[in-house]
């Protein structure tokens, strides 16, 4: 059974505008809800970030997953809101967007239907990409003669290498949930009918491990990916021997010679 989540999982100075946060034991859902196209607004982008920055800093959350209501994830943001918005916001774009990124914590997108534009962007910057077979990708800013402001060119370019990256952005492209899954940027392409049970089963296996383990290789991941190969070896050899004092890692090796499940504490 979901729950509504109290008024400290997310901003509290105002009303959430177009989502809503649910709460679930260890996992916290933020969904996007103003169906049926799920459009961003630019206040919803702000409040977006402070949400995933107040679940990051709630010790009780191990997973949060980002989802939507209806049959599409968004169809992208409101485009009289970069219109009407003032510089300082519109330089803001992108490091709201990054908020899932930034998070500590593993973030899980469900997708299906439309995810174009900041959606797509949003979805780009979590871990986790569950998509339906009725999912379908776009940065679609070449139509309006502008490009991604928010950091999904950068990201793609990352994860499929520039020849599919200037294929989908130059040229305004849909990408079929399947067609990701293929070229990478999407974890897992399932039936639409199996999204939910898909995201919930990931959501159980991400919290059966140590949390302190979880957040020191995201962000080892991310910062490595930055890196050469011979540098991110480092970052990486680093961050093993910090935790090889871990009370996580000795729980862990403990509970493997007892041929026990692992109780886990993130200490």
């Amino acid at each position: 059974m979901t729950e509504a989540a109290p008024a400290a999982a997310g901003p509290q100075d105002e009303a959430l505008d177009g989502f809503r946060v649910e709460r679930s034991g260890p996992r916290a859902d933020i969904v996007l809800d103003r169906p049926p196209l799920n459009v961003i607004s630019m206040k919803e982008r702000t409040q977006l970030r402070r949400t995933f920055e107040a679940l990051d800093a709630d010790e009780s959350v191990r997973v949060i997953v980002l989802r939507s209501n209806g049959e599409n994830f968004s169809s992208g943001g409101d485009i009289r809101g970069f219109l009407e918005a003032p510089p300082e916001v519109v330089a803001e774009l992108a490091d709201n967007v990054a908020a899932p990124e930034r998070c500590r914590k593993p973030v899980v997108c469900a997708v299906r239907g439309y995810c174009f534009g900041v959606g797509f962007e949003l979805s780009l910057a979590c871990d986790f990409r569950i998509a339906s077979e009725t999912a379908l990708f776009a940065l679609p800013e070449m139509r309006i003669g502008m490009i991604p402001g928010s950091g999904g060119s950068a990201r793609l370019l990352h994860m499929i290498g520039i020849a599919r990256t200037k294929d989908i952005v130059m040229r305004s492209r849909r990408v079929s949930g399947r067609q990701a899954e293929a070229y990478g940027f999407v974890t897992e392409c399932v039936p639409d009918s199996d999204l939910e049970a898909t995201v919930d089963r990931l959501v159980a296996e991400l919290t059966a491990f140590s949390p302190l383990a979880q957040r020191t290789i995201k962000r080892t991941l991310n910062e490595g990916q930055h890196l050469s190969v011979r540098g991110a070896i480092e970052l990486e050899g680093g961050a093993y021997g910090r935790l090889r004092s871990s009370e996580d890692f000795r729980e862990g090796v403990t509970s493997f010679f007892e041929k026990r499940p692992p109780n886990f504490t993130g200490r």
